[in-house]
């Protein structure tokens, strides 16, 4: 098969991922499970290669060959939108190429805590969304994106490497820039933002030292801004965040950070019991007097404790989540601890629901 019969295939399975290395058969992932394409043979250096001039320019060629790794987006007509990464790895190439949807999933189809719709109506601040790679937490952002996109006469900025949802315009105004084809870095886009009369910018990853500054900035000075980590659970993402760092500026960014961030949502997929697919599991904190306080003083591990106390204002923890997919039987209780922080909060919380 050439590379646009592969995708051709994989769409039809409803793969989410198709994943192309030399001295094997091409694999998707569909679920959870990746599986060997039917009908395919090893493929070799120069079919890898072929595979990776089918979707490259030559600039882009270029870069790949003299950085190591490329990360764009790509269309195929009456296929759909596709994110690529291809990376030289022993010598040769390797390509992953993960589905993109054409449109925007309704945030009541993402099946996720209905409190995170409100972070909607913010004015201004920080809304982090974690979790590990293809934990959804671009997903999320782009449904939050949109409600503001509908109901909100404002200017938004996304920022991403590369752009997943396209946004058009609707009661808003969107500008999305992408890095490397729109602009050099996450930090320069971002500052440049600034001065482009935004109300909510949407950071695709807070990267480095520079860009996490900026965005602290700009929430401070009255902006809306989201952005994402690839972090677990609340307490390490604002630690990560601080420990970014030098030890001189950290208490001058716990103060700030104190004062801007809104909310956290923390999200994992983890396998259905029956395989048909995924569950998500999220964590939610919602930031009130009590956590602003906790961060101040340099004590994100308490803030669990006050978002176990915090459900009617519809703070969940990760554990709380994973119990009700064991419960409900969407997830194995063995899947639940693997994924847990806190295996016996977890236990805890099954022995009294069973």
């Amino acid at each position: 098969m050439d590379f646009n019969a592969l995708l051709e295939y994989a769409c039809k399975c409803n793969a989410t991922d198709l994943h192309i290395g030399v001295g094997r058969q091409p694999v998707m992932r569909v679920g959870s499970v990746l599986d060997v394409i039917p009908g395919t043979e090893a493929v070799m250096p120069r079919t890898a290669e072929e595979h990776v001039r089918a979707i490259v320019d030559d600039s882009q060629l270029e870069t790949l060959r003299s950085v190591g790794e490329i990360d764009f987006s790509f269309s195929r007509s009456g296929l759909g939108r596709f994110r690529a990464n291809i990376y030289k790895q022993r010598n040769t190439f390797g390509i992953a190429i993960r589905s993109l949807p054409f449109n925007i999933p309704p945030f009541d189809s993402l099946k996720l805590p209905s409190v995170i719709k409100t972070f909607a109506k913010r004015s201004k601040g920080l809304v982090l969304s974690t979790g590990p790679t293809g934990s959804g937490k671009t997903t999320t952002l782009a449904s939050i994106i949109d409600i503001i996109n509908s109901e909100r006469k404002c200017h938004i900025i996304t920022i991403e490497d590369p752009i997943e949802y396209l946004h058009r315009h609707k009661s808003s105004l969107v500008g999305q820039r992408e890095v490397g084809s729109d602009t050099r870095s996450f930090s320069n886009a971002l500052r440049a933002a600034l001065r482009e009369d935004p109300d909510v910018i949407m950071v695709g990853e807070m990267r480095d030292v520079e860009t996490i500054g900026i965005a602290l900035t700009a929430a401070e000075t009255g902006h809306l801004v989201f952005s994402t980590l690839h972090t677990v659970g609340t307490a390490k993402t604002i630690d990560r965040i601080i420990d970014v760092f030098p030890p001189n500026q950290q208490n001058q960014v716990k103060s700030q950070l104190a004062t801007v961030l809104e909310g956290v949502v923390s999200q994992q997929m983890i396998p259905k019991r029956d395989g048909s697919g995924v569950a998500v599991a999220c964590e939610v904190m919602v930031v009130n007097n009590a956590i602003r306080n906790l961060i101040r003083e340099g004590k994100p591990y308490q803030i669990n404790s006050i978002i176990q106390t915090s459900t009617n204002t519809g703070m969940q923890t990760m554990e709380a989540s994973l119990a009700e997919l064991v419960v409900s039987g969407e997830i194995t209780q063995d899947d639940a601890v693997l994924r847990s922080s806190d295996a016996q909060l977890l236990m805890q919380l099954l022995n009294r629901r069973w």
